[in-house]
């Protein structure tokens, strides 16, 4: 060997050897958008809920009737009622529109209201543990054991009217237990990983360490949990509708379905009446559930398809 072929530069193509086949790029294994586009659970759920969210905004723009419209008592589906009417003569389209935007809304608070309880408590008692985990925890059984829909019954008693806001936050206040116990065990796993105790050493306060170096481990994991909490809020606002428990003047897919129910819809054959409602309500809350599984399959590397 020359020394010139001892002083090639590192890297270098040696005489008289193969060419080296250039690589087409590839993306990162562990990129979210490789693996969350080619998850067909994912694309499919995501898909169907933003046609959903997109009918409930734009719905009631296209809907060539209002909710309070009058027409021919429980007519089926035609040209001027695209799903015929209810036993009032009130367009059933427009109340689906409508119905499904205050779902949507109901299901935001409620989603929102439980995560951030939820998460706090969780957090606190994670982390500092002791006399404050015990009290917090105390705090968290007192709640699962209060019945929220007898709750309902009495807080309701003493209201004049009921609010979408009043609903969504009543929900929220009921369904954060679980998400604080949650949130707790994975705290209390996390603390004591070298990386905290990194932190620590360094001089941050716990509040700091929580949110900057605690919860982005968690991120996955909180953002599969708002999806539960966005779905399960949607079907208990729905449950509470349904049994005259809802927003008071408000029109609703629980409430179409109560309307229905009572003026024996499905005796009389009137499908368009409780069958629209109902199919929206399920597609809403099943298209939440198959993007969380194709969310887990995409966050966790053992569940990845290749």
């Amino acid at each position: 060997m020359s020394l010139a072929d001892t002083l090639q530069e590192p890297g270098a193509p040696i005489p008289g050897a193969p060419a080296t086949p250039v690589a087409t790029p590839r993306p990162r294994r562990n990129d979210f958008f490789y693996y969350g586009l080619r998850n067909k659970k994912l694309v499919f759920g995501l898909g169907l809920e933003l046609l959903l969210v997109i009918l409930a905004i734009v719905g009631p723009m296209i809907s060539p009737h209002n909710t309070s419209d009058y027409f021919k008592l429980n007519a089926g589906p035609s040209g001027g009622n695209w799903l015929g009417t209810d036993f009032q003569g009130h367009d059933v389209f427009a109340q689906l529109v409508n119905g499904l935007r205050e779902s949507y809304l109901v299901g935001a608070l409620g989603a929102v209201s439980a995560a951030v309880v939820g998460m706090v408590l969780g957090f606190i008692a994670g982390w500092r543990g002791g006399i404050l985990d015990e009290i917090l925890q105390l705090l968290t059984n007192v709640i699962v054991m209060i019945p929220s829909l007898v709750l309902l019954v009495v807080v309701g008693a003493y209201l004049n009217t009921r609010s979408v806001l009043f609903e969504g936050v009543f929900i929220g206040l009921t369904t954060w237990p679980w998400v604080a116990r949650a949130v707790r065990a994975q705290t209390f796993s996390l603390r004591s990983r070298e990386f905290v105790d990194l932190a620590k050493l360094s001089g941050k306060r716990p509040t700091s360490i929580v949110i900057r170096d605690i919860a982005p481990n968690m991120a996955s994991y909180l953002f599969l949990v708002v999806i539960l909490l966005f779905g399960s809020s949607m079907l208990l606002a729905a449950s509470y509708d349904f049994l005259g428990l809802g927003p008071s003047g408000v029109v609703s897919l629980g409430g179409m379905m109560q309307n229905a129910n009572l003026n024996s819809a499905l005796f009389f054959k009137e499908w368009w009446w409780f069958f629209p409602p109902g199919l929206v309500l399920t597609a809403m809350v099943a298209s939440l559930l198959v993007a969380n599984v194709g969310l887990d399959e995409v966050f966790n590397p053992k569940l990845r398809e290749s």
